[in-house]
Formats: C-alpha cells, structure tokens, sequence
C-alpha cells in the first residue's frame, strides 16, 4: 500500500448529547486557573475513518479507538520527531500524554502492515477552545491568541469563555464563534483548554510553567504560537458622557496580595490627581470587599462608580479617561485593551505576568515574586495568602505595603508629561 492510499480523510458524527447542545460525557480532569477550578470535558471520540471500528480526534490530545483484534497504533510528534506511542492494543482507546498543541501524526498497523495514517490537519476543521478560568482578566488576556490560532491554521472555531467578556469582541473578532463555558455545540475534530494548570510544573495540560510565561505566555505556549504579547482589538465607539477631564481607578482584587496595602496611598493620590484638575472616577464592581475579619473600602475622595454594572458601561467609561490607575486585576487588563495607559501597582506579581505596559510600579526592595516562585504555591481557598511572611506582621504583604504614594504618583506625572496630558488647560 502506497503512502498516500494509507492516508485517509476523516469525517465527524455527531452524536446525540453534542446535537442537545450539551457538553457530552467524557474523561475529565481537573485543572484551573485563581480559585476558578473547572472540568474538561473531552466528550466521545468524533471522527470515523475507513477503517471499520476505528476512530481517531484530536479533542484531548490524539486520540484513538481501534475494536477488538490485534492492533498497533503509532502516535508521533512530528515537530519533535518523537514517538509518543507505540504499542499493541484491542478495543481501547490509546490518547497522547500530553494534550496541549502538537502537530500530530496517527498510524495503525495491522498484521505488520500500516492500514491508516492521518497527520493532523486543522484547515477547515471544527475546533474548540475552553477558556477553564471564569476571570475577565484571563478572558481578555487568551483571546487575541485564539483569533491568531484560527488564521494560523484556517480552521472555525467555537470559544467557551466568560460569556459578558464575550460580548465585548464579538464585533472585533466576527470570525469566532462565542459560546457559553459549558456549552459545546456539536462534534469537533480538535479542543484545547486554555488556563494556568496547577501545580506549574505539570507538564499534560501545558508545555511550560506559566509562572515563567506569564498569563498571555500561557495560552501561547498552550496554542503553539509565540509568546509575545497581543493586545485584544476593541471598538468602544460610544460617545462621552463626562465633559471633564477624568481619570479611572480601580483598587479592589480577588486576593489581598494584589490590594495596593499602602494604608495612605489611595488617598494621597487621589487628591494629588484631583489638585492636578480630574475627577477621579473609582468603577470597581465592589464598593466593599473582603472576607473574615477583614473587608477593604473603595479610596476615600474617589467618586463612586462601583456597582454591578455591564463590562460595556466600563469600556465606555475607560475609552474617553486620560488614564488608568489598578492593580494586577481584570480592569486593567480591561483599561489596557480599551487602548489608554495604564499605571499598574503590583509587588507580587513580576512585570511579566501581566501585559507590558512602561507605567508598572514595583518595590524590589522589599519582598516581591511570590507569584512566579515555584516554591510558593498559591492557596486559592485563602483570601490573606502571603507564602513568605503569613505569621509576621510586620512584613505581611510589604511588596506593596512598600510601595509609597510618591512613587505611583511620580510614574502618574510622567506618564502625564509623555502624553501631553494638562488637565488644567
């Protein structure tokens, strides 16, 4: 048999549950991002071939079904040129070891003779990406990746992400196909699942540590594109509902460890931003949060924007304020894909976790990292988590506890000064 009559086109069925619109049963692991842990659901095997019994995707890595009878399957690497599998089976299923991209190749053999081979191919195919992180942050970070995915290999594919986030890039990105997290529309000859893996030094789910990639490195690596970073195409286009000039902050977070923890540092810049001319504009979701003995209030002499409104109300605001004020959260990644600078403060987190902006504000003087230390595992279920200094007050959270009001208003002037920003006339 030639090389080019053992390789057979495969097609996709559909099965009952994927035709309800539901994710169908399937092999699950678990796997996650910040506390957001989610199940992968990997559904039945889709795709049939010539070969009676025999069935092959690519929807949880490669993956194989032969019947009974004596068979072996190859599963290779070819960008590595590694063999992955190759061993005798009968009526199993045989999957890859790792399930993150990799240009695959898929033989069986029968009494001695190779009877199918299929390299994976994805042009014009039906792929799915699985964002397992709910985070807006994340949302917004991985999805120019997916976009980039999509024209790299030409295939359709169906995001599964945080559904308001969606909402905000489904004019931007008219080419994907934006589902719900646990929606999974019909058979696919490929997924991939998208998030921080714990711990970072698993190797099945993602190529590499994300704490060494950072949040966008993540979903690159995990896609097989390069990891530089992409900032998401937004299209605000609303007209400006506040005549002065304003600046927006935002200084709630889903961990202690990312607060700006200065006690005097919201309140001192913000009425230095006020003495410069703006209004000052907190648009946090949360007024009050925290948990336990502990619960954190929006800066006083900001104006209260905060409340459960849509992301969309958000990006309209964002899109006409000179600037952004946060911390490693979801509106900055929000504020720096509506296009405007950003002044991030952050000690425990590294400048390249989050998205390259020149206003980053760190202390490396005093305790910093935490976040890409491999000997710091992060304790999702523990709001106070601080790894290296939990039982001593006196240092508990000092990477921003450290960072004072005149250096984050410093970076505000020059940032000011590089934009050409006179609030004042």
């Amino acid at each position: 048999m030639s090389e080019k009559e053992k390789k057979e086109k495969v097609t996709g069925k559909q099965g009952t549950q994927a035709a309800e619109g539901k994710e169908p049963s399937g092999e699950r692991v678990s796997g996650g991002m910040s506390s957001d842990y989610k199940t992968i659901v990997t559904g039945e095997i889709a795709c049939s071939t010539k070969l009676e019994g025999v069935r092959l995707d690519f929807n949880y890595g490669a993956r194989v079904k032969v019947p009974a009878g004596e068979w072996r399957v190859r599963i290779i690497d070819l960008a590595a040129a590694q063999v992955f599998c190759d061993g005798k089976y009968s009526d199993t299923t045989v999957t890859s070891p790792v399930q993150y991209y990799v240009p695959w190749r898929v033989e069986v053999w029968k009494d001695g003779e190779m009877v199918f081979a299929h390299r994976m191919n994805l042009q014009g195919q039906r792929v799915y990406v699985k964002f397992i992180s709910g985070a807006m942050g994340d949302s917004i970070a991985w999805l120019p990746y997916v976009e980039e995915f999509r024209k790299k290999h030409g295939c359709e594919i169906w995001v599964a992400m945080y559904t308001e986030v969606a909402e905000l890039f489904r004019e931007t990105y008219p080419e994907l196909h934006f589902v719900p997290p646990g929606e999974r529309p019909g058979a696919f000859y490929a997924s991939y699942y998208l998030g921080c893996f714990f711990p970072p030094d698993e190797r099945t789910h993602q190529p590499s540590s994300w704490k060494l990639a950072g949040i966008q490195g993540a979903a690159a690596n995990i896609l097989g594109l390069p990891a530089a970073s992409i900032r998401p195409e937004l299209q605000p286009d609303c007209p400006r509902t506040i005549k002065e000039p304003y600046v927006c902050i935002a200084a709630q977070a889903s961990s202690q460890a990312k607060y700006w923890n200065n006690p005097e540092g919201w309140m001192q810049l913000i009425a230095w931003l006020k003495e410069a001319g703006y209004r000052v504009l907190c648009i946090d979701r949360d007024k009050c949060y925290g948990t336990g003995w502990h619960f954190n209030q929006i800066p006083w002499g900001a104006e209260d924007f905060t409340g459960a409104k849509p992301l969309r109300e958000r990006l309209e605001l964002l899109s006409h304020a000179d600037f952004f004020v946060g911390l490693g959260s979801g509106l900055s990644w929000l504020a720096w894909a509506a296009g405007i600078p950003v002044v991030l403060i952050s000690g425990f987190s590294l400048p390249h976790t989050e998205f390259p902006t020149p206003y980053r504000v760190i202390n490396y003087h005093v305790c910093n990292g935490c976040w890409e230390d491999d000997r710091c595992i992060f304790d999702h279920g523990d709001f106070f988590w601080c790894p290296r200094h939990a039982d001593d007050d006196a240092r508990r959270f000092e990477c921003t506890r450290k960072i004072n009001q005149y250096q984050v208003i410093n970076t505000c002037r020059r940032l000011m000064e590089e934009h050409g920003l006179k609030p004042k006339g």
